[in-house]
């Protein structure tokens, strides 16, 4: 099954072979106790938000994110 922007970021944590590159990109995102809040939100809300956007996180940098995550999967 591949990942993509409707994907949640619970569902991406959930598999072990993705968390890894998450937490790369994110250090510290599997331990963040505010982290709760948005697991069931999907990634294209996620890098809709305003607040995403000034921390750089763009659509485009979500889907080269997918990309990668996309050939261990």
């Amino acid at each position: 099954m591949a990942f993509t922007l409707d994907s949640t970021l619970g569902d991406l944590m959930a598999d072990p072979r993705v968390l890894p590159v998450l937490e790369k990109q994110f250090p510290g995102l599997s331990t963040n106790p505010q982290v709760g809040i948005v697991k069931g939100f999907s990634l294209r809300n996620i890098v809709g938000h305003p607040l995403t956007a000034q921390l750089g996180l763009t659509e485009e940098k979500a889907n080269a994110l997918l990309a990668e995550i996309n050939k261990l999967v």
